[in-house]
């Protein structure tokens, strides 16, 4: 695996049939909203919901993170976005911002969950390990992509990059930190302890709904804090920190806030 991060250049374009190209970037995203799908009907399984609420759970939650997702990186980068419009519509370019998909297929969840009267914390604790494994497999696209990478390295696993993708200032650089790949396995690793968590419940009670589900918001937006130290690509700034690392904290502190708030309404 090393030395075919360190010596292999992907190609963003798997082949064309025609004027119609079909790239790594979609095929990948495919595979990993198939994963999760699949995580979650497992998970749904042992708490007696049905798969094809699931299935239906699952078109809402995609289509709400691709749009969330889509939106909020056109705001990070409105001035690009605003002299190229067609640009917004290109998401096989890259481009879709995790604290948007979050936001967006949470709020899809909520508006499922109300339409369908089901309770939305079940939902979203059945659904968060799925979410945790297709970040995993769903980085991979920004490999093929070459995007969103790290700091040059001299490091045997570093990733080449083409020099047309290295940032201004890195040009002479051939070798950088594959944060892609560092993302990929925390995320592998969130799923894992949320799957076993998950199997050592015998009933996914009130507290073990937000366990679950504020463990993942946490533990991701921490590992998302961490790796933007040593991403170079081009984010706005707040406070000296990039708006990722921003909106991470955000999370960590709305989810500990409603965490403490819950419990001690709870207990009353």
């Amino acid at each position: 695996m090393i030395n075919l991060l360190h010596k292999f250049t992907p190609d963003p374009l798997l082949f064309s049939l025609g004027p119609v190209n079909i790239r790594w970037y979609g095929l990948i995203l495919v595979i990993a909203m198939i994963a999760g799908i699949m995580s979650s009907v497992y998970i749904a399984r042992r708490y007696k919901i049905e798969r094809d609420t699931i299935l239906d759970l699952s078109v809402w939650v995609i289509v709400g993170g691709l749009l969330g997702a889509r939106l909020y990186e056109v705001f990070l980068e409105f001035s690009y976005y605003a002299s190229s419009p067609i640009s917004i519509f290109k998401i096989w370019e890259g481009g879709l911002a995790i604290h948007g998909g979050i936001i967006g297929g949470a709020l899809a969840l909520f508006l499922f969950a109300k339409r369908h009267h089901y309770d939305a914390l079940i939902l979203a604790a059945i659904i968060v390990p799925g979410l945790a494994l297709g970040q995993a497999i769903g980085r991979f696209a920004n490999w093929f992509n070459q995007e969103l990478f790290g700091l040059p390295t001299s490091l045997p696993w570093g990733i080449p990059i083409s020099f047309i993708n290295r940032p201004i200032g890195y040009e002479s650089f051939q070798y950088f930190h594959p944060t892609f790949l560092y993302e990929s396995l925390g995320s592998l690793i969130i799923f894992f302890v949320l799957i076993y968590l998950i199997n050592r419940f015998s009933v996914l009670n009130y507290r073990r709904q937000m366990l679950i589900v504020a463990i993942y918001l946490i533990a991701y937006s921490l590992l998302r804090f961490t790796l933007e130290f040593i991403k170079i690509d081009p984010t706005p700034m707040l406070l000296g920190l990039r708006w990722p690392q921003i909106a991470s904290l955000i999370f960590i502190i709305l989810t500990a806030t409603w965490l403490s708030i819950t419990l001690k309404i709870r207990q009353l």
